[in-house]
């Protein structure tokens, strides 16, 4: 009667005994097989936190530690959080996948207590391009006003670099515009990363000996594309060729190229090169408008063939634009000191159409200057990608183009302005076909072979060679930031295009296409927030407690009943 009464409760222990093993041994082994095999589940439909495969092989690389500064801390309104909560998130899996290389800390700068000690911090963060922002939210109905610096340094191995966090563009919404440096945290911490731990063996040729622009007028470019890559400058006239070279920079000529300086660059591309023009097909400059008008007429430059065998056309044109900058005029006297007045000068565009490229993703407005209209042409196994254009404002003048200040007095016909959004750059990219095909090398080459059909390569066209001319202080002779509007005292995105266009031409790793990131924004209807405010505060305050307290007692009474029924 015992044994029979026992031998059912020695088969429920020994079941209850080997599930508990089974699942202890389940344990162990799952864990055993997380520290030896790593992966991580991105289910989110936009992919947020999933880090490219290219920056997950840089960290992987990464010799020694890496440490980052992150400004961004304290209490921001939601959107400000969502980009610290971005950031944090972004250094997190960048420590992981470095495997422990990259160690990272948040700094409220606000929250140094003496003053003098602040404002020294404040202006040693904006000696190190830290730029801080006033920002402006309203909270519960309030308007809310705090100093933020949205930025971060990253430190390797005695040498650092400054990152700005809050980028996009100025014509978005605030929400827009902070969803767009969501979009930029991995590419601008991972460009940061490889700057101070991977130095670039890279090498970009400013070419001169046709009037290009002087060394002082691109000073702030050429400075900051050395941070990145060393920086040679040559008279294409006095070198035998580009050999050694991986890109080459011409800017703003003003005469003609001859046959042999075209073959230079012509083979310097056919044989894998990458290059970039900035180049005016009219001859238009302030210095001659302001000393009582000119007439803008085509130069000479024989680069026509070149571009043409390329794929693109460089028209003699000159667009006037409704969405332009300011210039200053005197409009009157006190006596005999001038009164001027900032006046819109429709040769000036401002470019702030751009396609969904990862050159000019999520970019500022670029500032132009006597620009002209490109077409592109048949060139057989070339990619041609319109990067840039002027607003649908605009108008295309055919040369002589008469250019005076009286020009900006005039009152505006809006009908005059329906020529469209028009191109002004263009990525050229596959197998170029040399322009001496079936052709001996020219006079002044000596027996150089010509190689007819190149191997892949990159050529970036944009049709004003003043995008990348930086202001000259007259006082001082110093150089303003390339794209720095000293007049109206705005910073445009002349730099960062001219950058993102050679990061993009010379990396051949692909880490700029990390910039194609795109996170798509849901806001809130902000109406029903603040009508519904109350209701939703309740629901998620009390909903999870009558759960709680549901649960707890449906499991009562089915254990009751269950065991009643025993």
């Amino acid at each position: 009667m015992v044994t029979e009464q026992t031998t059912p409760h020695k088969s429920k222990r020994s079941r209850d005994i080997t599930r508990f093993l089974l699942l202890t041994g389940a344990i162990l082994l799952l864990n055993i097989l997380a520290a030896n095999f790593f992966f991580r589940l991105d289910l989110t439909e936009d992919k947020r936190y999933t880090i490219s495969p290219v920056t997950k092989q840089m960290l992987q690389e990464l010799p020694e530690t890496v440490f980052v500064e992150v400004y961004l801390e304290g209490d921001f309104p939601a959107g400000f959080k969502r980009l610290q909560q971005s950031v944090r998130e972004t250094l997190d899996e960048f420590r992981i996948y470095s495997g422990g290389n990259v160690r990272y800390e948040f700094i409220d700068p606000n929250a140094i207590s003496d003053e003098k000690e602040r404002v020294a911090f404040f202006q040693q963060l904006a000696e190190k391009g830290i730029q801080p922002t006033n920002l402006r939210a309203t909270e519960e109905g309030k308007q809310v006003e705090r100093l933020v610096f949205p930025g971060a340094r990253v430190m390797y191995k005695g040498k650092e670099t400054s990152v700005t966090l809050l980028k996009g563009n100025l014509a978005a919404s605030a929400d827009e515009r902070l969803n767009q440096s969501v979009e930029g945290v991995e590419y601008e911490l991972a460009t940061a990363i490889r700057k101070v731990a991977f130095p670039e063996t890279k090498t970009i040729g400013y070419i001169s000996g046709h009037g290009e622009l002087e060394m002082q007028q691109v000073t702030d470019l050429l400075g900051s594309l050395q941070e990145f890559y060393r920086v040679a400058r040559g008279e294409l006239p006095e070198i035998p060729s580009l050999q050694g070279l991986d890109l080459i920079i011409v800017a703003k000529p003003t005469t003609a190229f001859t046959e042999a300086d075209k073959f230079k660059i012509d083979q310097f591309i056919m044989k894998g090169g990458k290059a970039v023009f900035f180049v005016d097909a009219l001859n238009a400059n302030m210095d001659s408008v302001g000393a009582g008008g000119m007439f803008a007429m085509p130069y000479n430059l024989n680069l026509d063939d070149l571009f043409f065998r390329y794929g693109v056309r460089l028209n003699p044109t000159m667009i006037m634009d409704l969405n332009s900058g300011f210039i200053p005029m005197v409009t009157g006297y006190t006596g005999e000191r001038p009164q001027t007045e900032m006046i819109n000068w429709r040769f000036y565009p401002l470019l702030n159409n751009f396609s969904k490229h990862p050159i000019t993703r999520n970019i500022d407005a670029v500032y132009a200057r006597f620009i002209g209209t490109i077409d592109t042409v048949k060139a057989a196994g070339i990619r041609k990608t319109p990067l840039v254009y002027t607003s649908t404002y605009s108008r295309v003048l055919q040369p002589p183009v008469p250019l005076t200040l009286e020009e900006a007095r005039m009152e505006v016909k809006p009908e005059q302005y329906q020529a469209g959004q028009q191109p002004v750059g263009y990525l050229l990219e596959g197998t170029f076909t040399s322009l001496f095909r079936n052709r001996p090398a020219p006079q002044g080459m000596g027996n150089a072979k010509v190689k007819e059909t190149g191997v892949p390569s990159k050529i970036a066209v944009f049709s004003d060679g003043d995008l990348v001319r930086n202001e000259v202080n007259p006082r001082t002779g110093q150089a303003y930031e390339l794209g720095f509007d000293r007049y109206n005292n705005v910073k445009f995105a002349n730099k960062e295009l001219a950058m993102n266009t050679i990061h993009y031409l010379l990396d051949s790793e692909g880490l700029i296409n990390v910039r194609s990131k795109e996170i798509q924004l849901r806001p809130l209807d902000k109406v029903r927030v603040k009508e519904e405010r109350t209701y939703w505060q309740l629901l998620n305050l009390v909903a999870p407690i009558l759960l709680l307290a549901l649960f707890g007692i449906s499991r009562y009474y089915l254990r009751k009943r269950r065991y009643e029924r025993f």
